[in-house]
């Protein structure tokens, strides 16, 4: 299959936790990933700092994206992690032409490293730039309550390129997703990243936007992040998760509501996991915005679960070449 010009290629995500910073994402994976800071150390201190750089770079097709070496930028950008109690002090080098910058949602930052033109915080074409993000954990309040960690399913993205919101850098494709995590969180195999963004979904509309791929009974990561002017919904076929912060139950008794589809509408991100095939056996799974406009006019994709040893499950390829075919057309 061949994979546009931007979007990485196959890795484990196992295999590249164990190096501590994933470097590359897979055809599957939307995104490289930051990785679990913690994978292959003996101790798991709150507090710790984590220093990384980022560039920005020009893609073909007039896109930018972020990357975590030169020439690896993609859209969208890697998917960044940390632990709550936590710092990420992440270097941004603008590559290109354009004013942009980088700012998170979910965790606490100076205004310094808002990355908002407010604030006189970006990076000029050709400059580098550090901003720092810090996380906490829940803590008590007075009146016996308690004020909330950073734990969850943020996103980051530019705020300075084209307007002082940032409009033209969003538009195309600086964005990514950050994970805040909880010690103790159950970690996937595979992660994949879903910005939909009007009507694209990371930057493409079907038949070529991204087919995610995972073998059966591996831990799926879905980041779902809303960008743009336009509402939507995200619905996965024949999978289904908790409607709470990891998408998973903690009991019997957890009241959270088991869901298929929810919004996803601009500034908005969630995340959750799932066992690929689970009940359902592999086979070719659509995702897509169940806004119907939508979906006819090109925000869909497919999910591929392969059997357990990686090996095509009867009918994928033929359901895969159905939706190669199908017709999308734009609604006014």
């Amino acid at each position: 299959m061949d994979h546009p010009a931007g979007s990485p290629r196959h890795l484990s995500r196992r295999s590249l936790m164990a190096t501590g910073v994933l470097a590359a994402g897979a055809v599957g994976v939307a995104a490289p990933t930051l990785g679990n800071p913690f994978a292959g150390t003996p101790a798991q201190a709150a507090g710790a700092t984590r220093r990384i750089t980022i560039y920005a770079e020009q893609l073909p097709g007039g896109l930018f994206g972020y990357g975590l070496a030169p020439g690896q930028a993609t859209v969208p950008g890697p998917v960044l992690e940390m632990y709550e109690g936590d710092t990420l002090e992440i270097t941004l080098v603008n590559t290109t032409t354009q004013r942009l910058s980088i700012h998170p949602h979910g965790v606490d930052y100076s205004t310094d490293s808002d990355g908002s033109p407010l604030n006189a915080s970006f990076n000029n074409p050709g400059e580098t730039r550090t901003y720092v993000w810090r996380s906490r954990e829940m803590f008590l309040a007075s009146g016996r309550r308690f004020m909330p960690g950073s734990a969850g399913y943020w996103h980051y993205h530019d705020h300075a390129m084209g307007t002082d919101h940032g409009t033209a850098g969003v538009a195309k494709g600086l964005y990514g997703a950050l994970i805040v995590r909880r010690r103790g969180d159950i970690l996937p195999d595979k992660q994949f990243t879903v910005v939909f963004h009007d009507m694209m979904i990371n930057n493409r509309m079907a038949p070529n936007t991204p087919m995610f791929e995972a073998n059966l009974g591996q831990r799926v990561e879905w980041i779902a992040i809303g960008h743009g002017n336009l509402f939507h919904t995200f619905h996965l076929h024949a999978h289904r998760w908790a409607d709470n912060r990891t998408g998973m139950l903690e009991g019997p008794a957890d009241p959270s509501h088991v869901i298929d589809n929810k919004d996803l509408n601009p500034g908005s991100s969630f995340g959750f996991q799932v066992l690929a095939g689970e009940g359902v056996g592999p086979g070719a799974w659509m995702y897509h915005c169940h806004v119907q406009t939508h979906s006819d006019g090109g925000m869909a994709g497919i999910f591929l679960v392969r059997n357990a040893d990686g090996s095509m499950p009867p009918g994928a390829e033929e359901a895969i070449h159905r939706f190669q075919g199908h017709t999308h057309q734009q609604h006014g």
